[in-house]
């Protein structure tokens, strides 16, 4: 797929006709998740929303999809990550190198008074309730400026 070199959008979505016609541009939300139905469910819940899902099944993934994509603004991630990996400190480590990135975070390991959460960054217990995730979405897409070419 060919992406546009100043903001990485798939090139079919950027606007290239002079005004005359804009395609429809949907938010992209990042999804990193390792289990693949919950991955499967979050992407549903994404797209269902309007957004863009991107999936990542690995935080390696998700660290170079962020590196491709510029035009990422929302990031939902699962805390409970395989082989010790502490998903708190990925999302600290992608508030610090991301910084205009919003961040949602699950999980069923953990409890909000538990963790030490990033700046701009939310907290849901699983299982998670689909509308109140979805709002969080739309609010940070409000607040959150659009790549643009």
């Amino acid at each position: 797929m060919r992406r546009c070199t100043k903001c990485s959008k798939p090139e079919a979505e950027v606007d290239r006709s002079m005004g005359q016609s804009q395609p429809i541009t949907r938010l992209p939300v990042l999804i990193i998740e390792d289990q693949p139905v919950l991955r499967i469910e979050a992407i549903d819940m994404v797209e269902r929303a309007g957004f863009e899902a991107v999936e990542a099944m690995s935080v390696e993934d998700a660290i170079d999809l962020l590196g491709a994509r510029t035009d990422i603004r929302i990031v939902y991630m699962d805390l409970d990550m395989p082989r010790g990996v502490k998903g708190i400190e990925i999302a600290a480590a992608i508030r610090d190198r991301w910084p205009p990135i919003e961040i949602i975070l699950t999980a069923a390991n953990f409890r909000k008074a538990d963790l030490d959460l990033p700046v701009r960054a939310e907290f849901y217990p699983k299982p998670i309730q689909h509308r109140e995730v979805i709002a969080a979405m739309r609010r940070m897409a409000a607040r959150s400026p659009q790549a643009d070419c």
